[in-house]
């Protein structure tokens, strides 16, 4: 066993040494093998074990309890009014929940390093140096984030208001302390930093107008357009909920000598100015379609009318000149050839007179 040691340790190397190493080895062994059997601090570790499972369990319970707590005074402060816009109820909740799931979930962390003995003193201090550290380092990271707790405050915009900021628009979807998701009209999700956001048009913090242009041609009368469009327009609160109140028909905003428009407004609500438009320009082609077809049947009865009253004529110029014809005949033995020469031409003009005349009140008026 000594020359096995001496070998591997040096040929050199004296008694003493290699048995000192020996003595090591066996004493490394046998620190290991006590402290495998030591029960105590088995029995220490299987403590620490469950209290760590504990403190896990106790911390959701507590992040659980915390976020209906949150829920139940937001949704009783919007019902008594106390939250005077209730559009903020998502995005203030939210917000509470992820902090009270970091602040929960840090103080774990704590307790947790502390059953394994860390000092957390010395740790809490190097970590408030490295956070100014980087928060020297990174001073647009601290912009988005005093930008976006400001936007939050002062209820600037809230998920799901429609908005409008650096050539970007559409419906808000997350709101954090470092980015804004915004979801445009076609599907694409633009995330903005929330320190370069510097002008913000919100379209759902207030309700809308809605302006419609009604092109009439020149020839129609105001009056009578006016009353179509309001006759058009009855109803529409009933048939669209966007619609605020009655609209508005302002009369003619700009005129040509082809044409005139009149214009009409309607308070909606908000971001809901397009549907809105939309409706009223669908009541008012309806109605000046009916009018049209009415307008039509109209000229058809009255050409109808004017035709029967000129074939009514027509027949009974046809029968007064046969019955001239036959009376004719029966005189004609006791005339002489030209006085019945004469009376045929005098009823050959009266003939040709009746029937230019009869054709001057038959002819259909011009519509245009």
């Amino acid at each position: 066993m000594s020359h096995r040691a001496g070998w591997l340790l040096n040929g050199d190397t004296p008694i003493e040494t290699m048995d000192q190493a020996v003595d090591q080895a066996v004493q490394f062994k046998d620190k290991v093998w006590n402290w495998l059997t030591d029960a105590d601090m088995w029995a220490n570790v299987l403590f620490s074990g469950l209290r760590i499972i504990f403190i896990f369990i106790l911390t959701r319970i507590i992040i659980r309890v915390v976020y209906r707590i949150i829920d139940r005074s937001l949704e009783r402060k919007t019902s008594r009014g106390l939250l005077a816009n209730t559009r903020r109820l998502s995005t203030v909740g939210e917000l509470l929940k992820n902090t009270v799931t970091i602040v929960c979930n840090f103080i774990m962390i704590l307790i947790i390093l502390s059953e394994f003995h860390f000092e957390l003193g010395p740790l809490l201090a190097s970590a408030s140096v490295l956070g100014l550290a980087i928060g020297f380092g990174a001073q647009s990271l601290v912009k988005d984030v005093i930008t976006g707790f400001f936007i939050i405050l002062e209820d600037q915009f809230a998920v799901g208001d429609v908005i409008s900021t650096g050539g970007f628009k559409g419906t808000v979807e997350v709101i954090g302390l470092r980015t804004t998701k915004i979801l445009g009209s076609s599907g694409e999700i633009y995330i903005i930093p929330n320190g370069t956001i510097a002008n913000v048009t919100n379209f759902s913090m207030a309700n809308a107008l809605a302006i419609v242009d009604v092109p009439v041609k020149i020839e129609r009368s105001l009056e009578e357009t006016l009353r179509l469009i309001r006759q058009a327009l009855q109803g529409i609160e009933e048939r669209n909920q966007n619609v605020v109140a009655f609209p508005n028909v302002l009369g003619i905003q700009s005129m040509t000598t082809s044409e005139y428009v009149v214009r009409v407004t309607a308070h909606t609500l908000p971001n809901k100015r397009e549907a809105a438009q939309r409706q009223i320009q669908s009541d008012i082609k309806k109605a000046l379609e009916q009018l049209e077809l009415r307008e039509a049947e109209r000229a058809a009865k009255e050409k109808a009318e004017a035709e029967a009253k000129a074939q009514a004529k027509a027949e009974a110029q046809a029968e007064a000149e046969a019955e001239a014809e036959a009376l004719a005949d029966k005189e004609a033995p006791l005339r002489k050839p030209e006085q019945q020469e004469a009376r045929r031409t005098a009823a050959t003009g009266i003939r040709e007179q009746a029937a230019g005349k009869v054709k001057e009140e038959g002819e259909e008026p011009d519509g245009t």
